[in-house]
């Protein structure tokens, strides 16, 4: 599993590009991590209205589907920069040069097919409960209060895209890299060496303590 990883940036088009996305998948991200933290707050008052006041918060399953999607796709593309991913490290870190970024940009191509296959067929499954004609625009919703589920539903294919755009500048960068194997890759996470990534830790750790 990929621990800490690096990721270079230079002066170019390719890693400009990269960081620009980086802000667009950090924002993302960071409405995860606050979907996590509604959800914990809503359960802390539905929990404390059931036992103070025999009025749990109506509709509590309700809000955690709908907030599923967004905790569970709006961080991939995040993850996916900076090599947060599951991956086989032993394999791929005991690979150098133009055989690793060969091997890098199938394995990156691959998920990128997957990807747009998951784009398409989320995207459709959205279409199927989103209705211009229906009430609150939405032809099915939750069983408890009737919350329309197109927008929990639009957020699949949304978080797809942005991971697609990054896979996309990630096959860019390793071929980039095959053609040019001496110059160190940007805008993709590399395995940082033992003392690289303990320092990268230490320093992590430090900037906690300040």
């Amino acid at each position: 599993m990929a621990g800490s990883s690096l990721v270079l940036s230079d002066d170019s088009r390719l890693s400009i590009l990269d960081q620009h996305l980086y802000k667009l998948e950090s924002f993302l991200a960071l409405l995860s991590g606050l979907a996590v933290f509604s959800l914990m707050v809503m359960a802390v008052v539905s929990v404390g209205g059931r036992n103070i006041a025999n009025a749990p918060l109506p509709g509590y399953v309700d809000w955690i589907e709908q907030a599923m999607p967004l905790i569970a796709f709006m961080g991939i593309s995040y993850a996916q920069r900076d090599g947060g991913h599951i991956r086989m490290d032993m394999f791929v870190g005991a690979l150098k040069g133009r055989t690793l970024y060969i091997v890098e940009f199938v394995t990156t191509a691959v998920i990128l097919a997957l990807i747009v296959l998951l784009i398409w067929g989320s995207w459709a499954h959205f279409a199927r409960s989103f209705d211009y004609g229906a009430p609150l625009w939405s032809r099915d919703s939750s069983i408890d209060i009737s919350i329309p589920l197109w927008p929990a539903k639009l957020l699949a294919p949304v978080a797809f895209s942005v991971l697609c755009i990054r896979l996309f500048l990630q096959l860019c960068a390793y071929g980039r890299a095959i053609r040019h194997p001496d110059q160190p890759p940007v805008a993709v996470p590399l395995i940082p060496d033992a003392a690289t990534q303990a320092a990268m830790e230490a320093e992590h750790v430090s900037g906690h303590d300040n």
